[in-house]
């Protein structure tokens, strides 16, 4: 950029670096600008947003969670190129309010910047807008998200192709032999597009997945003992109630902590008559509680919101339905 600037100001001398840097600056307000209307779009829909991020390849913006229709999904990501084709076309008409020379210079380069910007990212291809925009259409018509996610996600790997391909293919079309900067720029973007369209079709593997977790099925019978009960006489009333886990309940017969499997299991059988059921339960604290219902992807995001090796299972009433083991969850992630 300081080069281009030296020749529009050849007055600035060295002050070109500077005035190139400032230019970089503003693009990257434009380029923050284009994440911020993502974040806005998903806030209008009611999900969170965890932070924006900018880096030399531009922006990512982190929400919480996916849409849930595909209008939604649409919204969210076309969002980002029309303002980065705003952006560029209000630049483009006050070009003609400046005078040929700097000023103009970094209008018109951020007029061009911004067009540019808005037109790759609307490539039919994950990571890009584009990409979410094609998953959403394909999501929409089939009622199949996984799908949409497949082909905008082979979108991207054709895209990273063509990506590297462009310094030999299209720059002699135009009259120019590609250097070195142009390959390496080439290999750069298409790295970047394919491990993010790879990305996203591991995700969708693992995505179809999901509806095989389904709290319920997966949960363990348990039965409620108090706090001073000993460990070896829980044992055996679970043992003839046929129930895989132990709740310490109070003696209003509520839920107060879960009796950890791993820890009875090391316990010598001999100190199980002298140990108390409490000394060996994790106290009920916030998100060790689920509701039975919980499948999919909620019940993976409530988990991993509350690491835990057991959670304890309730009724829309507030009746104990039994305990969630992680390592049972695993064995069916795993076995789908």
């Amino acid at each position: 950029m300081a080069p281009r600037i030296q020749l529009v100001a050849p007055e600035l001398g060295s002050w070109a670096y500077l005035a190139g840097g400032a230019f970089a600056v503003l693009l990257y307000v434009s380029v923050l600008l284009h994440e911020i209307s993502h974040a806005l779009a998903a806030r209008a829909f009611k999900m969170s947003v965890r932070s924006i991020n900018l880096d030399f390849l531009g922006g990512a913006t982190q929400i919480e969670g996916e849409a849930s229709t595909p209008w939604r999904e649409f919204v969210i990501a076309v969002v980002g190129p029309i303002t980065s084709l705003a952006i560029g076309a209000a630049a483009w008409l006050l070009t003609d309010l400046f005078e040929p020379g700097l000023p103009g210079f970094a209008v018109a380069s951020l007029a061009g910047a911004n067009l540019v910007l808005g037109v790759l990212n609307l490539v039919p291809g994950l990571p890009l807008d584009g990409g979410r925009v094609l998953q959403s259409v394909v999501w929409g018509v089939t009622r199949r998200r996984s799908l949409g996610v497949t082909v905008a996600a082979w979108g991207g790997r054709v895209a990273a192709v063509l990506a590297v391909l462009y310094p030999a293919l299209l720059l002699p079309a135009f009259g120019r032999q590609p250097d070195f900067v142009d390959y390496l720029f080439g290999f750069m973007i298409g790295a970047f597009l394919w491990a993010g369209a790879t990305q996203a079709l591991v995700m969708a593997r693992l995505r179809s997945k999901l509806p095989a977790l389904q709290a319920r099925k997966l949960a363990r019978s348990a039965i409620g003992v108090p706090a001073d009960l000993p460990v070896a006489e829980a044992v055996r009333r679970a043992q003839e109630a046929h129930a895989g886990s132990l709740v310490v309940v109070t003696s209003a017969g509520q839920p107060a902590g879960i009796v950890n499997e791993a820890a009875v299991l090391s316990t010598p059988p001999e100190r199980r008559p002298w140990l108390p059921c409490g000394d060996l339960a994790r106290r009920l604290e916030d998100g060790l509680s689920l509701p039975a219902d919980l499948g999919g992807e909620d019940l993976l995001r409530a988990m991993s919101g509350t690491p835990a090796t057991e959670y304890l299972l309730t009724e829309a009433d507030g009746s104990i339905f039994g305990v969630l083991v992680a390592k049972d969850v695993d064995a069916a992630f795993k076995a789908a």
